[in-house]
């Protein structure tokens, strides 16, 4: 059979038409599938983002959460202190206690104070004005007291707030106990306070000394006191 031109350009023609057919075929089978993956992908981050948020909301709860009991730990921690402070005043308070009753035993820094009568008693002049009495004694107990001092002994005898001090002519009861010239009283507290205000213008010493009392103070680093009995 001859073949004619136009068969010729008919052939191409369909050639061409189903090269174009297959072509747009592929192409919409791709596109299609990328369409696909964009999705699952969409999908995929979705479900990450919701992840995200869910995390997130977790996080805030949580640290609401925390700082709930960071603020609790503070109100306990405030309030332990607030009862350890209450506990230590309350000791010190004991302590204080315990050494004005004289139920314990006393060490510190401290002073003594030596009291003794006149060696010479002018003539015609009553001797019993150049003695010591009770009330010179209790002046400086007095003093001492109001000074700071912590624990107060007479000739060893260690006094409390119902002590008593009595004059039997020449000696003086202390709560039962005679004691005999010199009178050394002993105190412990901040020494340079307790001698400073025996020694103040016009004070302890200078009325003691109006008195005809011969007064020595000493000052010590360390004095020991025993209990009250």
């Amino acid at each position: 059979m001859k073949v004619k031109g136009k068969h010729v350009i008919f052939s191409l023609v369909f050639l061409v038409t189903g090269f174009i057919l297959a072509f747009s075929y592929q192409l919409a089978s791709e596109t299609s599938g990328s369409n696909t993956i964009s999705n699952s992908q969409w999908r995929a981050e979705d479900e990450l983002r919701n992840q995200v948020l869910m995390e997130q909301a977790i996080n805030r709860s949580l640290t609401e959460e925390l700082r709930a009991i960071q603020s609790k730990i503070n109100e306990i921690e405030e309030q332990v202190a607030n009862d350890q402070r209450v506990y230590f005043n309350l000791v010190e308070d004991l302590d204080r206690l315990r050494m004005v009753t004289g139920s314990v035993a006393v060490k510190g820094e401290g002073i003594t104070v030596t009291l003794r009568d006149a060696q010479y008693v002018q003539e015609g002049e009553n001797p019993n004005n150049y003695i010591v009495h009770e009330q010179h004694i209790q002046k400086v107990v007095d003093e001492l007291l109001v000074s700071g001092a912590e624990a107060i002994a007479i000739n060893g005898y260690r006094i409390n707030h119902q002590s008593y001090i009595y004059c039997v002519g020449p000696v003086i009861e202390v709560d039962g106990n005679t004691s005999f010239a010199p009178f050394e009283i002993t105190a412990i507290g901040d020494s340079e306070k307790l001698n400073g205000a025996l020694n103040m213008f016009g004070g302890v010493m200078d009325q003691l000394l109006s008195d005809n009392i011969e007064v020595r103070i000493e000052k010590h680093r360390e004095i020991i006191l025993d209990p009250y009995y």
